[in-house]
């Protein structure tokens, strides 16, 4: 059986919603001849931001498989399949943040970042250790979920914002 795992909901929304508050202005203010202009370039970089944040997992009973999507490969992530076997070990490193990141360290030497925001991420990370006999125990979230629901609340008041003050 095959399970699948997005990408959070609020991650996604937060990413989305920074990139409308953001950019949603442009078509507004912009010159007349580049009306029509910034308007297909917002659609087509809100049509890059939601395909970017489509990646998955998918796991099941031989390997896990991080599937990336075509806009997602063009800069530059690449999809990568590991076989449960072939994991030696989960490597942690701190980031510059104070968070840490873990990647998967198989028996050849290669290294695969572990997705830390992915959608049941505690049923994924039983997966993972009943799959590979590592302990999990110390594997997080890569930031607090707070942290992108702030993100998102954030920029829906810089998007009211920018709706009054164009009203006005």
């Amino acid at each position: 059986m095959i399970e699948k795992f997005k990408t959070l909901f609020v991650v996604k929304s937060s990413l989305i919603s920074l990139y409308i508050a953001l950019t949603i202005p442009l078509p507004f203010i912009s010159i007349e001849k580049l009306k029509i202009f910034s308007i297909i370039i917002f659609f087509l970089g809100l049509y890059f931001i939601i395909n970017i944040t489509s990646d998955y997992v998918e796991i099941c009973s031989n390997k896990i498989s991080y599937k990336s999507s075509f806009i997602s490969k063009f800069f530059g992530k690449k999809n990568w399949e590991i076989s449960w076997k072939d994991i030696k070990l989960i490597k942690s490193f701190p980031t510059s943040q104070g968070s840490k990141v873990y990647y998967f360290n198989t028996f050849r030497g290669d290294n695969f970042l572990v997705p830390q925001r992915v959608e049941n991420f505690e049923k994924f990370l039983s997966i993972v250790s009943s799959n590979t006999g590592i302990d999990i125990s110390d594997i997080s979230y890569i930031s607090p979920l707070w942290t992108y629901k702030l993100l998102t609340l954030l920029s829906f008041f810089m998007i009211i914002g920018e709706i009054f003050a164009f009203l006005n």
